[in-house]
């Protein structure tokens, strides 16, 4: 098969969806890799060094789209690219179809089968292509919390974990998924004062055995959020629900609660976001102001650190990328949890919760692709 690999285009997207690594595995079993010229560099890959493994390198994505037949991607697809797409197209990246209708919409028309990396879900209801990445934002949040405290950022002029006579930050983190957990255990490394609420006690009771009472443990409710958010000076939301439109959990009545020069981070952006007042921003450009609470919204977090991000992500996609270039009945068979990947094929919706999220029928995907059993 020919797997294509383009430069991504979504604004300041450093990341690229093939390592060398990945282009050598895929050679090796007789597939043939077409990468965009200059597709790595942000990510410190060169076409020299996709060339040594076997890779062709080609200079503009039309020839990509034009050649390929299996898409490897990072971001959701822009309308650009969406123009290229065709029917015997498969494309494999992440959608977020539930805050993008727009590109559900034009996918659906295209005839394309499109499969994405935050709905691949294991028997447990892990999502093993959306960790690495989860993890990565998680961290990146916190960091980013404690930089936009800082006065000269507009914050309250707080150090994260505080001075001795001082008492710290207290950081807020609404969701105990891997984008959250990594949140609250970098804020405790930090020194913060750390409260993490999710619904789910059993995952509570987990990083409270880990943690040893470190990061506090609040099952989430309506009374929780309204007791803690307000008093933070760093809220950081990673509300998840696979596939589908993240919940709205704060309110702009709880921003206008919060003290001024509070920030308040929302990695469930990408999801369409779980904080009332927050819209995405770019690394270029991204906080904002409501209610003189800094809000930071970036949709694309680990962008921008491409160098370890685009290793990550290789690492979890590729096995799953050589499982789809070798057939999708076959990869199927070999990773069942595939089949929750896929969103859209035939110009159908085949994700439940993305059909929900936009209103439309949902069809069975296997029978959709003609898989049996």
């Amino acid at each position: 098969m020919r797997v294509g690999v383009p430069t991504e285009i979504k604004a300041e997207e450093y990341r690229v969806a093939l390592t060398p690594v990945g282009v050598r595995e895929l050679t090796s079993r007789g597939h043939q890799v077409i990468v965009q010229s200059g597709a790595g560099l942000a990510s410190s890959i060169t076409d020299d060094d996709y060339r040594a493994v076997g890779g062709e390198i080609v200079p503009t994505p039309a020839e990509i789209f034009s050649a390929a037949a299996l898409i490897v991607k990072v971001k959701e697809p822009q309308l650009e690219e969406l123009a290229m797409l065709r029917s015997d197209h498969t494309l494999f990246t992440f959608l977020h179809l539930a805050a993008h209708p727009q590109q559900a919409d034009l996918l659906l028309e295209s005839g394309a089968t499109a499969i994405a990396y935050e709905t691949v879900q294991l028997p447990s209801g892990s999502l093993p292509l959306l960790a690495p990445m989860s993890e990565i934002a998680g961290r990146m949040a916190t960091q980013a919390g404690a930089h936009y405290l800082e006065r000269p950022r507009g914050g309250r002029g707080v150090l994260i974990g505080g001075v001795s006579g001082v008492p710290p930050a207290r950081v807020t983190v609404i969701g105990a998924g891997n984008a959250g957990t990594h949140a609250a255990m970098i804020a405790a490394g930090m020194g913060a004062e750390v409260t993490i609420l999710d619904t789910n006690v059993d995952r509570l009771r987990h990083l409270d055995e880990l943690h040893r009472g470190r990061i506090v443990t609040v099952r989430s409710s309506i009374y929780s959020i309204d007791e803690f958010v307000p008093n933070a000076d760093v809220v950081i939301g990673a509300v998840l629900i696979a596939g589908a439109r993240a919940p709205v959990v704060v309110t702009a009545g709880h921003i206008e609660q919060m003290r001024a020069g509070t920030v308040v981070v929302d990695i469930s952006i990408d999801q369409g976001g779980c904080i009332e007042t927050s819209h995405e921003t770019t690394h270029a450009d991204p906080v904002y102001v409501v209610s003189d609470v800094i809000h930071y919204a970036v949709g694309n977090i680990p962008g921008a650190v491409p160098n370890t991000a685009t290793y990550a992500l290789s690492n979890a996609t590729l096995p799953y990328t050589v499982a789809l270039a070798d057939g999708f009945a076959s990869g199927v068979e070999a990773y069942p949890e595939l089949i929750h990947g896929v969103n859209v094929a035939s110009g159908k919706i085949t994700n439940r919760a993305v059909a929900e999220s936009l209103g439309y029928s949902h069809h069975d995907p296997a029978t959709v692709m003609g898989i049996s059993g």
